[in-house]
C-alpha cells in the first residue's frame, strides 16, 4: 500500500522569493542560479511524500505559532505549512537574514 501524497503549492510570495534569489545569484553565475533554483524546488517537492519532515520554525514557535515548519537548503530556509492534503510553500528566505526583519518587510510592502 502506498502512502497518499500531498500536493505542493507555492504561494505567490514564495515564487517571487525564487525569482529574486535567481536574479541575485545570476549576477555572478547564471548556471549556478539555475542549479540553486532547481535544488530548492526539488527540496520543496519532496515534502509531498514527507510533509512533516521539517522542524517548527523556532522564531514563530516562540510566539506560539506552530503551524509553520521549515526545511533547510543552506543557506536558505523553505517555510511551509500543511493544509489538508496540501503543503503550502510560504517563503524561501536566506537563512543569514533575521526572520523577523524579513516578515516585517513583507507586511509593509
Amino acid at each position: 500500500m502506498t502512502a497518499r501524497r500531498h500536493r505542493v503549492v507555492w504561494t505567490e510570495a514564495a515564487a517571487q522569493d525564487l525569482v529574486q534569489i535567481a536574479i541575485h545569484v545570476a549576477d555572478e553565475s547564471p548556471a549556478t542560479a539555475r542549479k540553486l533554483i532547481e535544488r530548492l524546488r526539488t527540496r520543496a517537492s519532496r515534502l509531498s511524500a514527507f510533509p512533516g519532515r521539517g522542524r517548527v520554525v523556532p522564531e514563530l514557535a516562540g510566539a506560539g505559532v506552530l503551524a509553520y515548519r521549515e526545511i533547510i537548503s543552506r543557506p536558505y530556509r523553505i517555510l511551509y505549512r500543511r493544509q489538508d492534503r496540501n503543503v503550502i510553500i510560504a517563503a524561501v528566505i536566506d537563512g543569514r537574514r533575521d526572520l523577523e526583519d524579513v516578515l516585517f518587510e513583507r507586511l509593509v510592502r
